[in-house]
């Protein structure tokens, strides 16, 4: 075939219908249900289809939008995507914070979050900026006694360095009704703490980058918010104080400026993306409702946090890998600044290594991988685009849905929002426990050897929502289940769990791969073995490892007949041996039950419910 200079490949083609596409799928799929099969039903329970066309876009008025354009879903650049790297810093002494601050600057990062509680005086502020680029780097303040303290010291600071006011960046992390969801109370009072956001205002009016609020919506993930929630509950928040802001006499583009939204980043990478597009298209859309006919609604500066939901005390190196994926998610989301955890924040006070490393992870993206070069790189994707819209479309319903309720401050007070959120939670716990939601190496393929109980440093979750809904990650429940086996084996052996492989050779492999999985959860020790030609052989092997738990594998062929021998024949033995078996052959359940099965372990089982169950057993738990 010869193929012209100016000739289009894609000219060669017929174009194929979405309804062609849509007959292959059945087809390919045999008479199998098309939904439940490919289309996904999200945690925050909308539905996302497989592939999308571009004829699924017609509707979607922002398409042609530039950067820098209303709405801003490509975000308010014009040059770059370049972002600032938050390297976070928790020490308390302005001395000793001063100088991690400074190291991590020297290393990379472009902005330091401090902890502000033991901010006091000029001199502590003169302490922890001395000697810090102030117009080159970004600075975020939280946990601060008084903002308007803080602020006004900040202030004093800036002004006495002859600062260039245009080029300060900081961040206040105040954000009243966010304490009042973990504290179930304001800092003092509704009316007092909204007056600091007044007087926060005007202390910082002559400081354009100086935001005073940041909303914040990463404890609400962490809580157990799905993402739906977390951005509905976010924009509610922010329109709370934009309608305060007003209505005491500033506007809403003066108000804008003033405002940060930091929003948790999960594992759910292209749904983190949209997410990102979703929020400052619909702030836009709420900021414009206030503007007058001369002003425009600026966009709102966004903060992503790395999620501690999912991150876990064994296989701690995966979560290196977890923010890294987030990371590029918030990268191309056009998250204005990036702040990712140690990974082995949530076992112990984090080292330098561990703090090089999620400074790092960034600036690779940055400096090696190009992620800064190119602006809002998934728009015109088919499926980033829907999923901008879908959520953007969920999280406004819910916005309303808060708003004619009364308003974020009555759902609130109602404690309707601790319960719409722990009813969240509940689900997403119990993604984890099914292992429909996977964290790798804690309730899939964990690593048996591992051990972390002498690792683990006494540390204090704070975040608390109403005081009885406990900031917790996915990994708790599981991570409870193998520090119980540890604390067991110091003075017991460890409990075995033995694979009589008999049978069918691919199936019992397979089912023998599964228990070991299942098993490994708890950190039982796993008796392998090559498999057996006899059930006799299989029998006696098995009560000579003196396993208190024996999980046969096979085929559901083989598990009417060999399988039920081997569990009669193990039974009479020894009657409080503990028979599972690998699978769940429906044909042959009573058969089994009658010959002595104890258990069946399948897809379907609940893993965390049934190993909590065999530690009580096992480790004589109370």
């Amino acid at each position: 075939m010869n193929i012209q200079q100016d000739d289009c490949l894609f000219d060669m083609f017929s174009p194929i219908t979405t309804e062609e596409w849509d007959n292959l799928i059945i087809k390919d799929l045999k008479g199998l249900d098309v939904e439940k099969k490919t289309v996904w039903k999200t945690e925050a329970g909308f539905k996302v289809k497989p592939y999308y066309r571009a004829e699924d876009l017609q509707a979607l008025e922002y398409l042609d939008t530039l950067p820098g354009q209303f709405p801003y879903v490509r975000t308010s650049r014009v040059q770059n995507n370049r972002w600032e790297i938050v390297q976070r810093v928790d020490e308390q002494d302005p001395a000793k914070a001063h100088a991690l601050a400074l190291d991590a600057l020297d290393k990379g990062a472009t902005n330091i979050a401090f902890n502000a509680i033991g901010i006091e005086s000029e001199q502590d502020i003169f302490t922890l900026l001395d000697n810090l680029d102030i117009e080159k780097n970004g600075f975020k303040f939280f946990n601060a006694l008084s903002f308007p303290k803080l602020a006004k010291l900040l202030v004093q600071f800036f002004e006495k360095q002859n600062a260039n006011k245009e080029k300060i960046n900081v961040v206040l992390g105040f954000d009243p009704l966010a304490w009042y969801a973990k504290n179930n109370r304001f800092w003092q009072s509704q009316e007092q703490d909204f007056q600091e956001l007044l007087e926060l205002l005007s202390i910082t009016k002559a400081y354009p980058h100086f935001k005073v609020v940041n909303v914040n919506g990463v404890f609400l993930h962490n809580t157990g918010a799905n993402l739906v929630q977390e951005m509905g509950y976010v924009l509610a928040f922010a329109h709370e104080y934009l309608n305060y802001a007003v209505n005491h006499g500033f506007k809403a583009h003066e108000f804008t400026p003033k405002l940060s939204l930091s929003f948790a980043i999960s594992s759910n990478y292209f749904l983190e993306i949209a997410k990102l597009r979703a929020a400052r298209m619909l702030w836009a859309a709420i900021a414009s409702l206030y503007r007058t006919p001369t002003e425009q609604p600026a966009n709102v500066y966004i903060n992503a946090v790395a999620s501690s939901w999912n991150q876990t005390i064994y296989d701690a190196h995966v979560n290196m890998l977890r923010a890294t994926t987030e990371a590029m998610s918030a990268a191309i989301g056009g998250a204005d600044s990036i702040l990712l955890k140690p990974y082995d924040a949530v076992f112990r006070t984090a080292d330098e290594f561990s703090r090089r490393i999620c400074r790092d992870t960034q600036v690779i993206l940055q400096e090696e991988s190009g992620f800064d070069k190119v602006i809002d790189p998934s728009a015109g994707s088919y499926y980033i685009e829907m999923l901008t819209d879908i959520i953007a479309e969920q999280t406004w319903n819910l916005f309303k849905e808060t708003e004619k309720d009364g308003g974020i401050v009555s759902f609130l007070v109602s404690e309707k929002l601790k319960n719409t959120i722990t009813e969240s939670a509940k689900e997403r716990e119990n993604l984890v426990a099914s292992r429909k939601s996977i964290l790798l190496g804690t309730n899939l393929y964990p690593n048996p050897n591992e051990t972390m109980i002498d690792k683990l440093e006494q540390k204090r979750d704070s975040t608390v929502i109403n005081k009885d809904l406990l900031g917790n990650r996915g990994a708790v429940p599981f991570e409870t289940l193998r520090l119980q086996t540890e604390q067991y084996a110091k003075t017991h052996p460890i409990p075995s769990v033995f694979l009589l492989k008999i049978g069918n050779l691919v199936s019992r492999q397979a089912r023998a791969g599964f228990a070991t999985n299942f098993f490994g959860c708890a950190g039982y020790r796993i008796l392998d073995n090559a498999g057996f030609s006899s059930v006799s052989e299989g029998v006696e092997t098995a009560l000579h490892s003196r396993a208190p738990l024996v999980v046969i594998c096979s085929s559901d062929e083989d598990y009417a007949t060999i399988g039920a021998e081997a569990i009669a024949s193990i039974k009479e033995a020894n009657p409080r041996i503990i028979c599972i078996v690998a699978g769940y052959p429906a044909d042959s359940i009573d058969h089994l039950r009658a010959a002595g099965a104890d258990d069946f372990i399948s897809l379907k089982t609940n893993v965390l419910d049934s190993l909590q169950k065999y530690n009580e057993i096992l480790l004589n738990i109370k």
